[in-house]
């Protein structure tokens, strides 16, 4: 079975969990991207739903498969989020980011009184870290901070190297909020919370890649069918 096939199984699994009259989240990424898809056959068929997108490529998959849109300004709270995840671990703490949409998605996801991950199975680790940890800055003062970057992760008992993204074209990657992107390739995040908290403290940083007590289930596809592990 194709890695399409198991993320499009996810996400369909994960549709399950979606009723008439919900405000959902819509993730960013591959596997979100088929959530998005099969909700609008849902749509098409009768179901009513309004959905928040993470980011402006998904609002541009929303509108052409005819999913209703609105704002955070609008609703102030919405009944599920369904996005991906670069990483999930066993507490459903997760690494997202990958995609550049972070800060949108762990805004819409705080919003939110339920989020599923939807995944293929090896997204699934043992302790997070693997893939690089992406952190959301603003260009000013990049220097600086990513020496900040770099000292909150040494005492949080980690280390690597802190690796600015770029686009396809070679220039600086643009996250939809006009920031750049500094990938920390760590290999092992032995205390994700800790990490995520002295993050939060550094000037210059918006936001990072730990989505840490965010997620209440997850749904994993792979060649044995789908596991649905809830956050325990």
């Amino acid at each position: 079975m194709s890695m399409d096939e198991l993320k499009r199984q996810a996400a369909a699994r994960a549709l399950q969990e979606v009723r008439d009259g919900m405000r959902l989240g819509l993730g960013t990424g591959s596997t979100a991207k088929y959530f998005v898809e099969l909700l609008g056959d849902k749509v098409r068929a009768g179901l009513n739903v309004v959905g928040v997108p993470t980011s402006e490529a998904t609002r541009a998959d929303a509108l052409r498969c005819g999913v209703p849109l609105t704002t955070l300004d609008e609703i102030d709270r919405l009944d599920l989020t369904v996005d991906g995840a670069d990483e999930v671990d066993g507490a459903l703490d997760l690494i997202k980011g990958g995609g550049g949409a972070l800060l949108r998605e762990k805004i819409v996801a705080a919003a939110s009184d339920r989020m599923i991950v939807i995944a293929d199975e090896s997204k699934w680790v043992a302790t997070l870290g693997r893939f690089p940890l992406p952190v959301e800055v603003i260009p000013f003062g990049l220097a600086a901070t990513r020496r900040a970057i770099a000292q909150a992760c040494a005492e949080s008992g980690v280390s690597g190297e802190m690796v600015l993204r770029k686009a396809k074209d070679g220039h600086v990657f643009v996250t939809d909020g006009g920031h750049w992107i500094v990938d920390a390739h760590l290999t092992r995040i032995q205390d994700a919370r800790r990490l995520a908290g002295l993050l939060s403290t550094i000037p210059g940083v918006v936001e990072h890649g730990l989505f840490v007590g965010l997620a209440t289930q997850a749904i994993l596809a792979g060649a044995q069918g789908i596991r649905v592990i809830d956050r325990p």
